[in-house]
């Protein structure tokens, strides 16, 4: 759970990135990333970036952000983990391209010359990022398909400023705290605020499975280059199976999922309730040969002994 952060002053007339605007930014998400922090800022003073760390891969000082690429054309910060990395990093070193570090967040800039924006849709994990461009000039915003990352945004007409948290952005002092009733009763009707809105008039949230770039004329619309629902529809109308195929599509679904998050340079915990859910997470990390496994279980003074009680449950399978 890293932090990000950044501003890009688009246009040419704009007051340049204060330091200490990217530094109120990054102090407000200290408790996003207790591993390490770094800004920068471009030459031209327009662009500035940066980050809180949560170490994950590549556990060493060459996985710090915000990272460049070799030729400094690129910056990016950036949160998450992309399951997939090896598979992309193997891909694209084939093709001629050479790494420095064993990290994702390299992989993004790699695949960001190959490919560009259009590389979101080679990803698979959790991420929200910021990437600058400096030859074209343009900052990509990507958040990951399932919007399990959060990204948020505010645009005054002269300056883009993103970040990991609201509050990141309100702390940088430069965005207005007025409240936007849509978000507001939005809360009240759904339970939660209903995107692309906040609570704050001047704050967007960038919507789950979209990009957005800014370039010298300003933002452009979010862009949706996935959507679940219609994910859903398409293989269900193409392929429509009985439920024993089902159930062994579910099953290896499950096991390939688990594969691909216990990926990382630092051990891999479980929460385990006395649900099926967490239940089925644990034995399948078991059944992938994972050792060691801790699980971490939630209970309550006032339930002991009682059928609300998780935990003697979560302990049996623990256990087994």
């Amino acid at each position: 759970m890293c932090g990000i952060a950044g501003i890009f002053a688009y246009l040419a007339v704009a007051p340049p990135v204060e330091r200490r605007e990217l530094g109120r930014m990054n102090a407000r998400m200290a408790s996003r990333g207790p591993d390490g922090s770094g800004d920068w800022l471009s030459r031209d003073g327009q662009v500035g970036l940066t980050h809180r760390r949560l170490a994950i891969i590549d556990l060493s000082e060459r996985g710090a952000q915000p990272m460049h690429s070799a030729d400094g054309a690129l910056s990016i910060t950036f949160n998450g983990e992309i399951y997939n990395y090896r598979e992309l990093r193997a891909e694209l070193e084939a093709r001629g391209h050479s790494f420095r570090t064993e990290t994702d967040t390299e992989v993004l800039l790699q695949l960001y010359i190959d490919r560009g924006p259009a590389m979101v849709e080679a990803l698979r994990g959790m991420f929200a990022f910021g990437l600058w461009d400096s030859r074209s000039r343009a900052l990509l915003l990507a958040r990951d398909p399932l919007g399990i990352k959060p990204l948020y945004y505010a645009d005054d007409g002269w300056t883009m400023r993103f970040a990991s948290q609201a509050k990141a952005l309100l702390a940088g002092g430069a965005v207005s705290r007025a409240p936007d009733p849509a978000g507001i009763v939005g809360f009240h009707l759904f339970g939660s605020v209903p995107e692309p809105f906040t609570v704050w008039r001047d704050i967007r949230s960038l919507p789950a499975g979209s990009t957005l770039i800014v370039d010298v004329a300003g933002p452009s619309m979010p862009r949706r280059y996935y959507r679940v629902a219609q994910s859903l529809e398409q293989r269900a109308a193409a392929e429509p199976v009985d439920a024993v195929t089902a159930s062994g599509r579910m099953r290896a679904a499950v096991r390939d999922t688990v594969r691909h998050h216990l990926v990382a340079d630092v051990p891999v915990a479980v929460f385990l309730s006395a649900g099926l859910d967490s239940g089925a997470l644990l034995g399948t990390m078991a059944e992938l040969g994972a050792k060691n496994i801790s699980a971490v279980t939630l209970s309550f003074a006032e339930f002991a002994g009682t059928a609300n009680d998780e935990a003697p449950l979560a302990r049996e399978v623990a256990a087994r």
